[in-house]
C-alpha cells in the first residue's frame, strides 16, 4: 500500500479542544534504514509491526506494510530495537472530511509537537485548522526514525 502524507508543525496546543482520541504510544526501530524503516509500535492496548519504504522525491508518498500484533510480541521486539526510543501522545482530530493525527513528542524530543494528515492523492484538497504551521512535509528530520537517533533537543 502506499502512503500520502503531509506533515506540519503546530502552533499552539489549541487542537485538544478538539480531540476525539488521545493514546500514549511507543515505539522502536528494529531498522532505521531510510529506504527499509522496520517499526515496533505500542499504541494504546495495541501493537503493531510496521514497515516504510523511502520517500518519493516530493516526500509525500512511501510504501507502507502495517500489521497489528499482540502486546507481549510488541514489548519482547521493543527489547531488540535500535538504541534511541519514540514516546509520545497522540491526538486525533476531525477537521472537514479528514483526520488530522497531532503528535506531542516527550523525552528526548520534548517540545516537538507535529500533525500529519493521511489523503487519497497528493493533489486532495484538505482543510487547514489554525493551528497548523509550517509545512515539514519531506523533511527526513522530522521522521520519527531519524528522531530516535538524532532528538529534537540537540537541533
Amino acid at each position: 500500500m502506499i502512503e500520502i502524507e503531509r506533515k506540519f508543525l503546530v502552533k499552539d496546543d489549541s487542537y485538544k479542544e478538539s480531540a476525539f482520541t488521545q493514546n500514549h504510544i511507543a515505539q522502536g526501530y528494529l531498522s532505521s534504514a531510510p529506504a527499509r524503516t522496520v517499526r515496533v509500535r505500542i499504541k494504546g492496548k495495541k501493537g503493531f509491526l510496521t514497515i516504510k519504504g523511502i520517500s518519493n522525491t516530493s516526500g509525500l508518498s512511501r510504501f507502507e506494510w502495517e500489521k497489528e500484533i499482540s502486546i507481549s510480541d510488541a514489548e519482547k521486539l521493543l527489547l531488540l530495537c535500535e538504541k534511541g526510543a519514540i514516546d509520545k501522545t497522540r491526538f486525533e482530530i476531525k477537521v472537514g472530511s479528514h483526520i488530522f493525527e497531532v503528535d506531542e513528542f516527550h523525552g528526548e524530543n520534548q517540545g516537538l509537537v507535529v500533525a500529519e494528515i493521511e489523503l487519497n492523492s497528493e493533489e486532495e484538497f484538505f482543510e487547514k485548522p489554525a493551528w497548523l504551521d509550517k509545512e515539514v512535509t519531506g523533511d527526513s528530520r522530522y521522521y520519527n526514525s531519524y528522531l530516535s537517533t538524532s532528538p529534537f533537543r540537540n537541533w
